[in-house]
């Protein structure tokens, strides 16, 4: 017990993740950042990417994650994203036509305010289709 922490991570649809653990690692815009028990007092901006958790009895558990934020406090972590999934859960086809209808519409001329919901589709497309190869033995 001395070296986990609480956290819980939350996404508009579920709780992905509510308990003790002894790391988590969280993708961020410039690369990823692991948090242990103790870690300072932070809030900090999480990307779209994978999230590791090491529960308190070794397990590591895997996740793909959107965009949020992330607080450290007094050994307890509280991550706010937007969708986050386990790889199981990760249907191959609609990850493909997503990516493909976001690379369309990077193509096409938009506003600002559009290119970058694009990008982020994109972004989340492709590292959902990275995460559900993992699991297929053909790595498709």
């Amino acid at each position: 017990m001395a070296n986990t922490f609480s956290l819980k991570v939350i996404a508009c649809d579920r709780i992905f993740f509510d308990g003790r653990c002894t790391q988590v690692v969280l993708p961020l815009h410039d690369g990823e950042k692991a948090i242990q028990a103790h870690h300072e007092n932070m809030v900090f901006a999480v990307e779209i990417g994978e999230i590791r958790i090491t529960d308190e009895n070794g397990k590591e558990i895997m996740g793909i994650t959107g965009t949020g934020f992330a607080q450290i406090i007094n050994n307890r972590a509280t991550v706010l994203v937007d969708t986050c999934e386990y790889p199981e859960e990760i249907d191959i086809r609609r990850a493909k036509e997503a990516k493909e209808r976001a690379e369309e519409q990077l193509r096409q001329k938009q506003s600002i305010q559009e290119y970058y919901r694009s990008k982020a589709s994109l972004a989340r497309a492709m590292e959902r289709l990275k995460a559900g190869r993992k699991d297929t033995p053909t790595g498709y």
